[in-house]
């Protein structure tokens, strides 16, 4: 039942792919191909719940959920692991993602999610926190992750 994936992304709409795939760029870059699934909390709850509790058996390390509205996904996630689980609230039309965040970070004691910023910002940030947790036991990533900030410094400094 194990897969060679330690990161899955778990978003609750197949319509944040286009924000998602920004993490997704990233991981890949470290090597790190996610596994991608698409449940949501409120219209596949059971499946949703399965899969989280499932999780560790199947031998990922961290969870990345993005959503947008009433952006419960990460929560619901949280509830049902014990895996670190990083939410990425979603741009919405109607208040521009601050519901998501809302939704995202306001989590009861006890049932904690890691939540980015609204978008692609934390899309990217997801990932890259992601691949920090794996570097705490992985001296290869951890000398990719220093190589990646230096590269992103040298980006401004070159202004």
């Amino acid at each position: 039942m194990k897969n060679k994936k330690e990161i899955v992304i778990i978003m609750g709409s197949k319509s944040d792919m286009p924000i998602m795939q920004h993490g997704i760029d990233i991981l890949d870059k470290f090597g790190l191909g996610p596994d991608v699934k698409v449940l949501s909390a409120h219209r596949t709850p059971s499946q949703t719940i399965k899969f989280a509790a499932a999780a560790r058996k199947r031998g990922y390390k961290v969870i990345i959920a993005a959503a947008g509205g009433a952006a419960h996904l990460a929560g619901v996630v949280a509830a049902h692991t014990t895996l670190p689980v990083v939410g990425v609230p979603i741009e919405t039309k109607a208040l521009g993602g601050v519901d998501s965040l809302f939704s995202t970070v306001q989590m009861p004691s006890g049932i904690p999610v890691g939540c980015m910023a609204i978008g692609k910002a934390g899309a990217v940030n997801a990932a890259i926190f992601a691949v920090e947790i794996l570097a705490t036991k992985n001296k290869l990533l951890e000398k990719k992750l220093a190589s990646h900030k230096k590269e992103l410094a040298k980006k401004v400094l070159k202004g």
